[in-house]
C-alpha cells in the first residue's frame, strides 16, 4: 500500500501532538478519559467550520446543553437558536434527534461500537472514527480535509482527491496510521494528524521545515508539496436574486411584522425568516417576485414599499443576493402553504427566534433605520 513506516510515523505524530497541540475547550480530559458527548459535539461543529469560530459556540452550547440528557430534553427551537450562525442547520437538527435516540435506547451514553453509532442521525464515517478513537481509544480511522491533505502529501498522490479510488486509498492509509499508534494513543494519533494539517501542513505555504514528518514526506522530497493534494476542477457557482418581505401589519416600526418558519426538513429547516423567494424568469422585477412568493407561501396580498437592504451571501453550492423590501399587509389571513408556521411579532421580539445569517442582517438594518429615523 505504501512505503511509509507507520509505526515510526504514528509515534512521531503522538509525541508532536503532546508537545504542540492547541489548547481548545473540548480537549478537557476528565478522570477516565475524554467525555464522549463533548467529543461528539465538537467534531460535528468542526465539520466545514474553522476552529476559531467553533470555540465560542462550543462553550455556549455546553453551558446550555451540558449533557446528552439536557440536549434531548430541549426544544428544537432552543437548539437552533444556540446553533444560530454556524450554518448547516441539519447538523443541529440531527444532534437533537440523535440525543433523544441515545437517551431512549442507550441510557444516555453514546455507543462505543461502529454499527450502533452509524445508526444514529447525522453520524457518518468521520464522526464514528473521531468518537471511537478520541473518546473510546479504539484504532478507528478519520478522514477530514486536513487528514486528506497530510496523507496526499506524504504519499505524493498525483490524482484528484475526490476520485473514488483515491478516497479508498486515503481511508486505507488513515487506518494504517491509527492502527500503528502506540498503546492507548489512537485518539492522540488521529488528533495529531488533524492538528498537523491545521497548523503545519496547511493548504498554502506548508511549513515543511518544522514538520515532524518531513523526512518521510514524498511530496516534499520531490518539491511538489504545493501541488498536493490535486483538487477537483471547480464548477461555476450559480447566483440567484432572492426577495424577502419585511411585512408590516400597518405602518413600519409602528406595528407588528410577519415572519415565517421554514419547513422542518431541507435547507435551513426550522429557522424563521422574512418570507419571500427566488426571482423567476416570469417575474416583472423584484417587487413582482415578492408579491408572487408571498401569495404562494402565505396566501396574502401585500403592497411592496422601499428597498431596505441587499445582502450578499454564499452557500456551499450557490450564491445569492437577498433584496429585503418594506411591505404592508393589505388583504387575506396568513396560511401555512409554503411554510411550517407564521407569526406576527414586534421588532424587539425577533431576538428570540433562530434566524439565518441573512435575516439577522435584515434585523440589524431595521434597528439601524429606526434609530436613524428617530434622530431626524
Amino acid at each position: 500500500m505504501s512505503s511509509l513506516d507507520f509505526t515510526w510515523l504514528s509515534a512521531r505524530l503522538v509525541a508532536w501532538h503532546a508537545a504542540h497541540q492547541r489548547v481548545l475547550p473540548w480537549r478537557t480530559v476528565r478522570a477516565g478519559g475524554r467525555d464522549a458527548y463533548q467529543v461528539w459535539i465538537s467534531e460535528v461543529m468542526l465539520q466545514q467550520t474553522r476552529v476559531e469560530t467553533v470555540a465560542d459556540y462550543f462553550r455556549r452550547w455546553m453551558e446550555r446543553f451540558p449533557t446528552v440528557e439536557a440536549l434531548a430534553a430541549a426544544d428544537l427551537q432552543d437548539v437552533l437558536k444556540t446553533w444560530e450562525g454556524l450554518g448547516y442547520y441539519a447538523r443541529a437538527r440531527n444532534l437533537h434527534k440523535a440525543a433523544r435516540q441515545i437517551v431512549a435506547d442507550h441510557d444516555g451514553r453514546l455507543p462505543s461500537d461502529r454499527h450502533t453509532l452509524l445508526a444514529l442521525p447525522g453520524i457518518g464515517e468521520y464522526t464514528v472514527g473521531a468518537l471511537l478513537s478520541i473518546a473510546y481509544n479504539q484504532p478507528a480511522p478519520i478522514l477530514d480535509g486536513n487528514v486528506k491533505r497530510v496523507l496526499a502529501r506524504l504519499c505524493d498522490i498525483d490524482q484528484p482527491i475526490d476520485q473514488p479510488a483515491v478516497l479508498r486509498r486515503l481511508w486505507e492509509l488513515a487506518r494504517a496510521v491509527v492502527e500503528a499508534a502506540p498503546p492507548d494513543a489512537a485518539g492522540d494519533c488521529n488528533e495529531g494528524l488533524m492538528e498537523l494539517g491545521a497548523t503545519i501542513c496547511t493548504p498554502q505555504n506548508p511549513r515543511c521545515l518544522i514538520c515532524p514528518l518531513v523526512t518521510m514526506c514524498q511530496a516534499a522530497r520531490a518539491g511538489v508539496q504545493a501541488l498536493r493534494p490535486v483538487m477537483p476542477q471547480r464548477k461555476q457557482t450559480p447566483h440567484y436574486d432572492v426577495t424577502a418581505g419585511v411585512i408590516w401589519a400597518d405602518a413600519p416600526y409602528r406595528s407588528k411584522l410577519l415572519i415565517a418558519q421554514r419547513p422542518p426538513d431541507g435547507m435551513l429547516g426550522g429557522l424563521w425568516e422574512f418570507p419571500g423567494g427566488k426571482l423567476e424568469l416570469q417575474d416583472d422585477g423584484l417587487p413582482a417576485c415578492l408579491r408572487r412568493e408571498i401569495a404562494e407561501e402565505l396566501a396574502i396580498e401585500i403592497e411592496v414599499g422601499d428597498l431596505l437592504i441587499s445582502v450578499k451571501h454564499a452557500y456551499t453550492h450557490f450564491r445569492i443576493t437577498l433584496h429585503a423590501f418594506h411591505a404592508r399587509h393589505t388583504r387575506g389571513a396568513p396560511q401555512t402553504i409554503g411554510c411550517q408556521a407564521w407569526q406576527w411579532v414586534e421588532l424587539e421580539e425577533l431576538a428570540a427566534f433562530p434566524l439565518p445569517v441573512t435575516d439577522r442582517k435584515i434585523v440589524a438594518a431595521l434597528h439601524a433605520a429606526r434609530t436613524a429615523a428617530a434622530a431626524c
